[in-house]
């Protein structure tokens, strides 16, 4: 049986268990061996990592063509309206690709959120809203290049679930083991 790790990465840290310059990596949270990265984060993102022992599995989780949808919540500076969303729902052109169509609507605040060390930058005069975009694709710094793209950058990015699996109950830095399939991963 497949070994399964989520973890809920911490802003600032890698996808890798080395760490580099200034962030730091996997190695500081979890101790097992054997797992490698299924789908990565950019160091300046936050939430659910999956980790696995399983080359085969990696492969799934992380490619695209295997259509495994992926549900931010990105924190945007403004307020889009729903002409800007629908450019999200439609598919939109980026500088090397043409992201596939989003799924994505504003949302209130999670509720369950933690603070981020450091917290995002405030300005009074410029207010901030929430959206949640699923996406099956995850190409670098692709929902960032998202927002940018209709007018609304992303101040924090926190990718809350992969397929079934959710961040739902683990604090940031905290892992939890289980065994599984990709089967974990789909819907029920």
């Amino acid at each position: 049986m497949s070994k399964l790790v989520l973890f809920n990465k911490p802003y600032g840290v890698l996808s890798q268990f080395t760490p580099e310059g200034k962030w730091r990596a996997l190695g500081e949270f979890i101790t097992l061996k054997g797992i490698y990265v299924a789908g990565r984060l950019d160091a300046d993102s936050e939430g659910l990592l999956i980790l696995t022992d399983d080359g085969m599995l990696q492969a799934r989780i992380a490619d695209p063509k295997h259509k495994l949808e992926k549900t931010y919540w990105a924190q945007v500076e403004g307020v889009p309206a729903e002409a800007d969303l629908k450019r999200l729902r439609l598919g939109i052109k980026l500088s090397d690709f043409t992201a596939r169509p989003a799924k994505v609507r504003l949302i209130d605040e999670p509720p369950s959120l933690w603070r981020r060390e450091p917290p995002i930058r405030f300005r009074a005069a410029i207010p901030t809203a929430w959206l949640e975009i699923k996406i099956a694709e995850g190409k670098n710094r692709q929902v960032r290049r998202m927002t940018a793209a209709i007018g609304y950058p992303t101040l924090r990015l926190i990718r809350a679930a992969i397929g079934a699996q959710t961040v739902a109950g683990l604090e940031p830095g905290a892992w939890q083991e289980m065994e599984g399939g990709f089967d974990r991963f789909v819907s029920k």
